[in-house]
């Protein structure tokens, strides 16, 4: 990918997505459930670009929102109704009638108060709510803790009394039709062992409900698969669909999976200038035009990209590479080894195709970034940069 003359196109900073290899990845994992009954439906939170949503919909996708403005995208993207999932810990009223009044596949529910409001909604609608319960196994997922969601101490799903009695709760409901049963244990997973010990936990709960006459139609096992960012050793797909599917034996189910991060984050890139270089004694800053607006991830998780200083060699110093916010901690690397730069080198920060330009946010009064897509080597602009007039077009009205 001729990353400088994207830069020179469509300036910088800058959103790019190879959407080929986003296709690759969706086939892998769609063959690692070959001959079972399975629906991938797509994380829009990972990276909502209506293009990319579209994408994954001409591939077949499903989608797994939580909002209703990411049920909204859906649809806009072209993915049927009956593949739409609403999950999130708290839905407000009007984003539940919503969902009901749209006639999505299910909505996951969270706690016992929800699925009280699901039900007392749907009967005033006059409908009856199909919906899934999030199932929390309390496993531990060796993930980073702001993304783990399997343990009782995280705020996601209920435990496992707590769901039979919500499923029997349902059952018993002329509002309530129980569908499914959920499981997401926590992102950038790279082991398996937690999510074949998470699966064998919600198995035999569905099981169980089996015996007393709750048979489910929808075995969802979340997303969460790791990518390579640095070193990481990641779990094949294959292997990853053995796993789950060697848990569900004897039962007739179909399977949804919820894929973000494994299906973009590899295929994003982003670009930044380098404005300056400055030491302060013997700490070396390279300072670039893009910040923690744009990509949260290293600010907000110290998470590591590896970063690509395009065409420039030479001896390598460690620098903190940061941006323009006015905060100390606006920075895309710390001591990461690069060459000498000057002004309007470019610098591509690579994985940043999930969870990077949907996180960001115009603090400082920044404008975000535009983002481009790059699909059989054609590009094509897919977000345009925001302007002032953008920041501030739901404010000036209300100017004395």
């Amino acid at each position: 990918m001729n990353f400088k003359a994207l830069a020179e196109k469509y300036n910088t900073p800058l959103y790019v997505y190879n959407l080929d290899e986003m296709s690759k990845q969706y086939e892998s994992l769609k063959s690692a459930f070959k001959g079972r009954k399975a629906i991938l439906a797509y994380a829009v939170k990972a990276n909502s670009n209506l293009s990319v949503v579209r994408h994954f919909a001409k591939l077949g996708a499903g989608a797994d929102c939580v909002s209703i403005g990411e049920v909204r995208r859906a649809f806009l993207a072209g993915i049927p109704k009956y593949k739409i999932i609403f999950s999130g810990v708290g839905k407000a009223d009007a984003e539940i009638r919503e969902a009901l009044e749209s006639d999505i596949l299910y909505i996951n529910v969270e706690s016992d108060g929800e699925l009280q409001r699901v039900e007392m909604i749907a009967k005033e609608l006059n409908k009856t709510a199909r919906i899934s319960v999030r199932v929390n196994p309390n496993i531990d997922p060796k993930t980073h803790p702001y993304i783990s969601t399997g343990l009782h101490a995280n705020k996601f799903g209920v435990d496992i009394n707590t769901a039979k009695r919500m499923y029997i709760r349902a059952k018993n409901s002329e509002h309530l039709d129980p569908v499914g049963i959920h499981s997401h244990i926590g992102s950038q997973l790279t082991e398996l062992d937690p999510i074949r010990e998470a699966s064998e936990i919600v198995a035999d709960l569905v099981r169980s409900l089996q015996a007393i006459d709750i048979n489910l139609k929808f075995f969802d096992i979340g997303g969460g698969l790791g990518i390579k960012y640095n070193n990481e050793v990641t779990i094949d797909p294959y292997e990853y669909g053995q796993a789950v599917l060697g848990t569900l034996t004897g039962l007739d189910i179909t399977v949804i999976g919820e894929p973000g991060r494994y299906l973009t984050a590899n295929a994003g890139y982003f670009l930044t200038k380098v404005m300056y270089e400055k030491s302060n004694d013997d700490k070396r800053f390279v300072i670039v035009d893009g910040a923690m607006n744009d990509l949260l991830r290293p600010s907000l998780y110290d998470a590591y990209h590896f970063v690509e200083a395009v065409d420039k060699e030479g001896e390598k110093t460690k620098a903190d590479i940061v941006g323009p916010v006015c905060e100390s901690g606006d920075f895309l690397a710390k001591d990461y080894e690069l060459p000498a730069l000057e002004h309007d080198d470019l610098i591509v920060v690579h994985s940043a195709g999930a969870y990077g330009f949907g996180m960001g946010s115009n603090y400082n009064t920044r404008g975000r970034s535009a983002e481009v897509a790059v699909e059989g080597g054609e590009d094509r602009l897919i977000r345009r940069r925001e302007t002032f007039e953008d920041l501030i077009a739901l404010e000036k009205e209300y100017l004395d």
